[in-house]
């Protein structure tokens, strides 16, 4: 499996062939695999990765102290720098996950992530600093994975997800890390990783709350997605822009879901499959639930959640698409750049059941609502594009 030309600067992230399936070892989970409205592939992924060449004397002394872990030792640190592992999203949790992983030594390193850094970022979102403000976050989190590790493959997608490219953006990898905020792209993931055969090691953290799984259609004894977990998108509009989060509860989540990935590529451990596991930041404790199966459940009809740019929003506009712009900022919020004859209508009170007619575009202060907004929209079978970066992106 290779993602196409159009996708991948160079060659494909995969490494050359594969050792056996992850066999024995490892929990089963309790129940089998709900696959929803997706097949599985012919040709899933394989684990561990296969080792890499012998080390170098410099990686050696820069792995030492992991190498020492007998469970990992050098064949494991070689099998680190062979794998592959796509990061979808670099914020919050994208961040600990990207920094964590280049530092342990993984050779090829993907970030997708459309979004721009801002100052509000910075406070959890530690791939990046001052000087990374108004660049593109993937591009910002490669370059940080790249200090931490000189010999890094490091690849930056600044383009959102979408279900027009997933499939082909997370094929070719040896593991996929889900750092995604909103439901809507959180399905995307699942369901082309299923297809795609791919691990998915999902996490989230909103307000003191974390939780993290690892699903993989192909692990032993059968596997859980992520639709085990949430059949449907959630229908509400909590998000860290709204709630808030602790930042150190991010770090926390991203450095464990590391670990999953860890676990997955050199074989060692118990990765968490059918298995998800809550941790309360207020209390310190940590509580593992199993995962079942979930019978099909027939599909309903969805519409679309897709994305626009600043530019191209402004291109239709200009060519007098018949198009409605739909503002989410609430009134309290700063108006100051707007787009002319946008339907007003706050996210406190957003419905997607009065949403107009027609092609529409929903935007926000920084676009992580807007996201959530197509997202539900999308579940009722209305079609929406998220303007990418809002009302700031329209400021350049």
């Amino acid at each position: 499996m290779h993602p196409p030309a159009s996708l991948l600067s160079e060659n494909s992230p995969h490494g050359t062939g594969r050792p056996a399936p992850i066999r024995g070892g490892g929990r089963s989970p309790p129940r089998g695999v709900h696959t929803g409205e997706v097949t599985p592939p012919l040709s899933p992924v394989t684990l561990p990765v296969e080792p890499g060449p012998p080390l170098t004397a410099a990686e050696q002394e820069r792995f030492a102290r992991q190498i020492r872990l007998s469970p990992i030792g050098e064949l494991g640190q070689r099998r680190l720098r062979n794998a592959a592992v796509l990061v979808l999203g670099a914020g919050g949790i994208g961040s600990p996950v990207i920094t964590a992983l280049a530092a342990a030594g993984v050779g090829r390193l993907g970030v997708v992530d459309a979004d721009v850094v801002e100052p509000s970022n910075l406070s959890r979102q530690t791939a990046h600093d001052d000087s990374s403000v108004g660049l593109s976050k993937a591009e910002s989190a490669v370059a940080t994975a790249r200090r931490l590790s000189p010999g890094i493959d490091a690849r930056a997608y600044p383009v959102a997800f979408t279900a027009a490219n997933a499939e082909a953006l997370v094929a070719g990898w040896d593991v996929v890390v889900d750092g995604f905020d909103t439901f809507g792209s959180r399905y995307l993931a699942s369901d082309a990783t299923t297809r795609a055969g791919v691990p998915h090691v999902w996490g989230s953290a909103l307000g003191f709350d974390g939780q993290l799984s690892t699903f993989w259609s192909h692990a032993p004894g059968g596997g859980v997605t992520l639709r085990a977990l949430h059949p449907e998108a959630e229908d509400a509009a909590d998000s860290c822009a709204t709630v808030g989060v602790l930042g150190s509860l991010c770090a926390t989540i991203g450095s464990a879901m590391a670990s999953e990935v860890v676990k997955l590529v050199t074989g060692v451990g118990t990765p968490l499959f059918g298995r998800i596991v809550v941790h309360d930041a207020l209390d310190g404790s940590w509580t593992e639930l199993p995962l079942e199966r979930r019978a099909p459940e027939p599909p309903r009809p969805r519409g679309v959640a897709g994305a626009v740019t600043a530019d191209e929003l402004r291109a239709r506009l200009a060519a007098h698409e018949p198009l409605t712009v739909v503002d989410l900022r609430e009134d309290s919020e700063d108006r100051s750049v707007s787009v002319p004859g946008a339907v007003r209508m706050p996210m406190s009170g957003f419905d997607p059941a009065l949403l107009p007619a027609g092609p529409l575009v929903l935007h926000c202060a920084s676009g992580v609502r807007s996201r959530i907004a197509a997202d539900r929209a999308a579940a009722v079978g209305i079609s929406a594009d998220s303007l990418v970066g809002g009302a700031a992106a329209l400021r350049v």
